[in-house]
């Protein structure tokens, strides 16, 4: 305020929070949380007010002094506190609750007799424009307050910074006339919806009694909601909307929202599957499915999917943000963020008590997985199953959360659809012109429960006797509609028996519905297959590239641009890089990886790779990015400089399950990306296990969604640890079936190089685990050949040891044959060198899903004079590949001819610790294993010495 106003302004206070008893008899105001300096520069500037003050004096027929100038400033200044604490605190008086038990008594500061005195409620105050008016009286101002914040819809939005967005939302929020206003035709519309809606759930509920739907009963308001986002949403550009929620309401969506035929709802209802016959798969219950479907409002059509989840609520929250995110690129749209609209339904104390929520709302302003802005849709239950929100969370609403990301916040009573469809409307408004997350908290109930087969009486008898005597809200609106002659007696009893014949006809289609063809490789997805012979296809695929291409990006890898300056380190890193491809010999880890990423650009593929520290790597190993050491913020990321595809690397947040359901969900919209999820160690993994065990391992099987993700896993014993050893390996083998996933131990840079390309181009997408190394990326022994990326060198599922290639005559000489994976086999190799032991083999097993058996059974069945097999792993007996491999290999002995042998182990023995934390104990347990394994002493002297360093460790 300048200072030409603070010669006439009362003293201000800066106490924080409202005081006891009305403010106007306190001579300090509390302006710290309910003032603005804007809101008052606009009431009380100096020309305007003078000018008011004058125009006031003019009409009385008095003079302007200094009294009535002080007056006027301490009335507005009032009367913007006034407006202040509505605008803040005006939601905690609206009428949400549709059946009346929520307590929401009005708070003392949004009496008006907090702010004015009695002889002041009838004067003429000025209020600068705010509320569209200029000149008003305390008590028309505290009506229109109470109207636009505390009626149907209460807003929070005054947490948010962004001034221009405040004004957005007060803009179509305040004003002395009503705000929400609907045409008669779209009030007919909405009730229409409102009926589709409830006479779908009554269809269900009496033709499959007792069949659990969980269904939208309590909340059909939703429905006409949803219809105006993508009515507004085409308007404003939206031409694809991406949903994800849960189980409630969800087969209503499906119907009257997303247009999926009700026949074939109704053939699954029935026990049918939605795919023909033979196309397999284990299907998945009705209320977990998916689908995909256009329709079209006022000529624009929009494209519309729901995307399969599982019974882990909020689980998919991420993966719709990632495939949107990927149809965002696809479609050119990552700038403006204004085609594709990600939209999630929520339930109460999901959306309160699940973290993913908050990792999913945090992407919100991050590059790489910002999506423009997210509709969240609360179907605010008010309570958890059999729990009250008292015991489900710490806040007053189940949205607070969102407060995080200064999402604005609609408060909405569901017993009002206008009141639903206003809040969805401007929340795609909000969204289409900021790009940023909004969120719709509709207060409903669930009038049979948590599902129909529930009796919720036993713990919510006081909530349940409210609802049986709660009318429907298709009664309750449709009598507003008579009383104000938008519908006549017959409207209603014509929309329900019209609807309810359209679905009669629609369940007899259903008896005889047969699905046609699957639609899981239409779209983005034509040209690729379900392998038909999954052995045969794995196998044959061109992975190597001619040498014009690896020099080539030899050069791109090692050139530094003269407008960046690079860190001296990364100089000599890039130096010795620069003598890889000079010499053509000991090229590592990360150069392997950077030629299969180069590579695939060039050859038009797109590759994204995001983990936490992926730019540098977690071992300094990549350097995707270069940073200049002079110009804070300045990058140079040389792989994106190919031509035809491109290359993305991202630093994530601290996130695993967030992330890789992001990544899971763009690979699941783009397979012509190749998607990499890295986690900083393998072991951090496990904090995504649901979207691993929920979508990765199973998503095709259950929903007939294939997927080409990759998953980089950090493995390998260092004595680093019990978090920095094991990506727990075995828990990826105990999924695998029905050649869902391939899951990789990867020894030598060239083998990675060519899995990596291999991934890309086959026809057809499988997801990828593989468990990359740690100290193998700078190993002597873990260095590759140029010849060995060019040529027609492929990727091996099994590799012999260097000294004894296949077809050797050494093979004949063999009679103890070593079979590892990873790290180990070096380990193994180096000592069994050094003893000068020509009868041991060591094989790597490369692939260890789909298991290579045929391959290894032919180089076991050269090994003439074969006596012993041995599996060596790093990891505890209890954990490793050591169960899932011991019968396969005891097959594959058996189809080399070598019946009756069976393999035997040497390994750490059981833990419940993947790994020890003490270095001496390592290095004993390592020496033990790999002594056991190569024979050079038998189990029990081996132990014994282990035994023995354990036992002086603990007398230290």
């Amino acid at each position: 305020m300048g200072n030409e106003n603070q010669s006439f302004l009362p003293e201000l206070g800066d106490q924080e929070g409202p005081q006891k008893g009305p403010s106007w008899a306190n001579p300090r105001w509390p302006l710290t949380d309910l003032g603005s300096e804007a809101d008052l520069t606009q009431a009380l500037d100096p020309t305007a007010m003078k000018a008011a003050v004058k125009k006031a004096a003019d009409k009385a027929g008095k003079p302007v002094d200094q009294a009535s100038v002080t007056q006027a400033a301490e009335n507005a200044i009032r009367a913007m506190l006034l407006i202040r604490t509505f605008r803040v605190r005006g939601h905690l008086a609206s009428d949400l609750d549709p059946l009346g038990l929520s307590k929401r008594e009005l708070p003392e500061d949004l009496k008006l007799e907090w702010h004015f005195p009695p002889e002041a409620m009838d004067q003429e105050i000025y209020v600068g424009g705010n509320l569209g008016m200029e000149w008003t009286t305390p008590r028309e101002l505290y009506q229109v307050l109470k109207a636009n914040y505390c009626g149907k819809v209460g807003l929070e939005y005054m947490h948010i910074s962004d001034v221009e967005e405040r004004r957005f939302l007060q803009d179509r929020i305040e004003g002395p006339e009503e705000v929400i206003q609907f045409t008669p035709e779209g009030k007919r519309a909405i009730l229409s919806a409102v009926i589709r809606g409830e006479e779908f759930e009554n269809f269900l509920g009496k033709k499959y009694v007792g069949t659990k739907r969980f269904g939208l009963d309590g909340g059909e308001g939703m429905i006409p909601a949803l219809e105006a986002v993508i009515k507004y949403g085409g308007q404003m550009g939206v031409r694809e909307i991406i949903y994800g929620m849960a189980h409630r309401g969800r087969l209503n969506v499906l119907a009257n929202v997303m247009a999926k035929p009700y026949r074939v709802i109704f053939h699954e209802f029935s026990g049918g599957s939605a795919n023909p016959e033979d196309v397999g798969g284990s299907g998945d219950v009705k209320y977990h499915l998916g689908t995909s479907t256009d329709r079209e409002f006022d000529g624009i059509a929009v494209h519309m999917s729901l995307v399969p989840n599982p019974s882990h609520l909020e689980a998919v929250d991420p993966v719709v943000l990632g495939k949107a995110r990927a149809q965002q690129a696809i479609r050119d749209d990552l700038k403006r963020h204004e085609q594709v609209l990600p939209v999630l339904i929520h339930g109460d104390a999901a959306f309160a008590g699940q973290g993913i929520v908050w990792e999913t709302l945090s992407f919100s302003g991050i590059p790489g997985y910002n999506t423009g802005g997210v509709i969240h849709f609360i179907i605010n239950n008010q309570i958890g199953f059999t729990t009250s929100p008292k015991f489900a969370r710490s806040s007053p609403y189940p949205s607070d959360v969102a407060k995080g990301v200064q999402a604005p916040i609609l408060h909405v009573n569901g017993d009002d659809p206008e009141a639903v469809t206003f809040a969805c409307k401007l929340a795609i408004e909000y969204r289409q012109k900021f790009g940023r997350d909004i969120v719709i908290d509709m207060w409903c109930y669930r009038r049979f429960g948590h599902n129909e087969g529930d009796e919720p009486s036993f713990t919510q008898p006081q909530m349940y006797d409210a609802i049986k005597k709660h009318r429907k809200i298709s009664v309750i609106y449709s009598d507003r509609l008579l009383q104000d002659g938008v519908i006549d007696d017959g409207f209603v009893e014509g929309q329900r028996e019209e609807f309810t014949t359209h679905l009669q006809e629609e369940f007899e289609a259903g008896q005889n519905y047969q699905p046609n063809e699957a639609d899981w490789f239409g779209g983005r997805w034509a040209g690729l297959n379900k392998p038909a012979d999954p052995e045969t296809a794995r196998r044959g695929v061109e992975t190597a590239i001619p040498k014009k291409l690896f020099d080539s990006l030899g050069r791109t890898l090692t050139t530094v641009p003269d407008e960046i300056t690079i860190h001296r380190t990364l100089g000599r890193v890039l130096d010795a890089k620069r003598k890889m491809f000079d010499d053509g010999e000991g090229l590592d880890w990360a150069t392997a990886e950077a030629l299969a990423f180069g590579s695939l650009a060039t050859e038009g593929y797109n590759v994204r790779l995001s983990g936490q520290d992926s730019g540098r790597g977690t071992f300094s190993q990549r350097h995707a990015v270069w940073h200049d050491q002079k110009e804070e913020g300045k990058q140079y990321v040389p792989l994106a400089t190919l031509p035809h595809g491109k290359f993305e690397v991202y630093d994530s947040p601290l996130s695993e399950y967030g992330v890789l359901g992001f990544e899971y969900g763009f690979a699941l919209a783009d397979p012509k990306t190749l998607v990499l999820w890295e986690a900083q160690f393998g072991d951090f993994a496990n904090g995504a296990q649901i979207i691993i065990d929920q979508f990765i391992a199973s998503g095709e099987v259950k929903w007939l969604r294939a997927n080409g993700l990759v998953m980089l896993l950090p493995h390998g014993y260092e004595g680093q640890g019990p978090e920095h050893s094991s990506a727990r390996l075995e828990r990826f083998l105990q999924l695998c079936a029905n050649d869902n996933i391939q899951v990789c131990n990867i020894t030598m840079p060239h083998n990675y190089f060519h899995v990596l390309r291999r991934q890309m181009l086959r026809p057809f997408r499988k997801p990828l685990i593989i468990m990359t190394p740690k100290s193998l990326l700078r190993h002597p022994m873990a260095k590759s050949g140029a010849e060995q990326f060019m040529g027609d060198n492929q990727f091996k599922r099994i590799l012999s040891d260097p000294s004894m290639e296949p077809d050797s005559a050494a093979d004949k000489k063999i009679k103890r044959l070593v079979l590892c994976s990873g790290k180990v086999a070096f380990d193994l190799i180096e000592q069994r060198d050094a003893e000068g032991l020509e009868d041991v083999s060591i094989v790597r097993i490369e692939q260890l899903y789909p298991f290579p058996g045929d391959p290894l059974a032919l180089r076991m069945s050269r090994m003439d004079n074969l006596q012993e097999v041995v599996w060596c792993q790093e990891e505890p007996r209890n954990n490793g590949a050591w169960f899932f491999v011991e019968e396969r290999i005891e097959a594959a002995l058996k189809a080399a001819g070598k019946d009756g042998m069976r393999p035997s182990y040497a390994g750490r023995e059981e833990a419940a610790s993947p790994a020890t934390g003490l270095a001496k104990r390592h290095k004993a347990q390592q020496d033990a294993l790999v002594t056991i394994a190569l024979g050079l002493a038998d189990g029990g002297a081996a132990k014994r010495a282990l035994k023995k360093t354990e036992t002086a460790e603990k007398k230290v």
